[in-house]
């Protein structure tokens, strides 16, 4: 790839340093992501600045009007500490005609609104669980429809916000207290849904119009007890010390016949097109006993450290990183946005 300008997009806390020297674990865990993108496109000869962002439009529109970047390289997760504000960044850099990395912003909307994106998929066919969502701020009445056990989570916030082992839940009195912590401690809706247990695994995607998939992941709980074992809590993923000290970790999925491969391909491509994403995506599915496979959630621009699990997927696919960042950045740089149609 010829040697580019690219402007990597971060929240104004995730800023890496140049180097690594002197900073603790714990530290270098929580801008790890930016630090590898940073550093891999440097090393590949592209000329890298990086802007951190919270609510200063003001500085993205300075920068790309004056420094004129080929591409934004977007790993955003949130503005003004909204995480479904990104999707709005996104569009932002559509209206200044800015090529950018990732997901589009009708996709990003559509993924990151769980009740709707399960909405969409029930709509194709594509199996999720049974869900209903119960409003922040609203009278509820607690449906009989559901079969229990039943998992309830928020409808917008993710990083397993809010997710711990009381979140699967066996009776109405549980239900209930559960709604009410999440509408509490995170200030948003809470999404029920009929709870499937089975292996938890997860399928990236690449590509805008021809799609790739990468080889089926799986999350280990190691030594987790069996009660604990299928909730990928807070601690789960993202506690270094927790999956020391358990074993957890992700790796390519054995035991997995050809077909179910290819079904599980299919599937996450279908998703991906359903919910009209681009760039990357990681689809995450658990499988019963039975074979039976249903779709959890569709993640547009997961977590892309090197050594994490979509990373690691292509890699096991003969991608190495370096490789992967540059595809994504092609990706970018061939969307056909609106603007772009607008000129042919």
């Amino acid at each position: 790839m010829k040697k580019l300008r690219i402007l990597v997009l971060t929240h104004e806390s995730l800023v890496p340093p140049e180097s690594l020297a002197g900073c603790t674990e714990q530290q270098v865990n929580e801008w790890k992501t930016e630090y590898d993108v940073m550093t891999h496109l440097k090393a590949a000869g592209h000329e890298v600045q990086v802007l951190g962002l919270y609510d200063n439009l003001g500085d993205l529109r300075r920068t790309i009007a004056t420094w004129k970047p080929d591409v934004a390289f977007n790993l955003l997760q949130e503005f003004q500490g909204i995480i479904t504000y990104d999707q709005h960044i996104v569009a932002y850099l559509e209206l200044l005609r800015q090529p950018y990395t990732g997901c589009n912003p009708r996709g990003m909307m559509l993924s990151r609104d769980k009740v709707l994106s399960k909405q969409i998929l029930s709509w194709h066919r594509i199996p999720t669980p049974q869900f209903a969502i119960f409003r922040q701020g609203h009278p509820y009445r607690l449906s009989a429809r559901l079969k229990y056990p039943l998992f309830v989570k928020s409808a917008t916030e993710d990083a397993s916000l809010g997710i711990a082992q009381a979140s699967i839940v066996e009776d109405r009195a549980r239900l209930k207290e559960r709604i009410d912590f999440i509408h509490e401690s995170t200030r948003t809706d809470a999404l029920v849904e009929e709870y499937i247990g089975g292996r938890e695994l997860y399928v990236g995607v690449c590509g805008n119009d021809r799609l790739t998939t990468f080889p089926v992941w799986e999350m280990d709980f190691g030594t987790l007890p069996q009660a604990a074992v299928g909730i990928a809590t807070r601690k789960v993923k993202w506690d270094l010390k927790y999956q020391r000290k358990h074993g957890i970790r992700t790796g390519r999925a054995n035991g997995l016949t050809e077909a179910d491969h290819e079904r599980l391909g299919r599937l996450a491509r279908r998703i991906y097109r359903a919910l009209h994403m681009s760039g990357y995506a990681r689809m995450d599915f658990r499988m019963r006993e039975d074979g039976s496979v249903w779709v959890l959630e569709a993640n547009c621009n997961p977590n892309l450290a090197h050594g994490e699990d979509f990373a690691d997927s292509a890699a096991g696919d003969g991608l190495p990183y370096g490789d992967l960042l540059h595809r994504i950045v092609r990706f970018g740089l061939n969307y056909r946005a609106e603007w772009r149609l607008s000129e042919t």
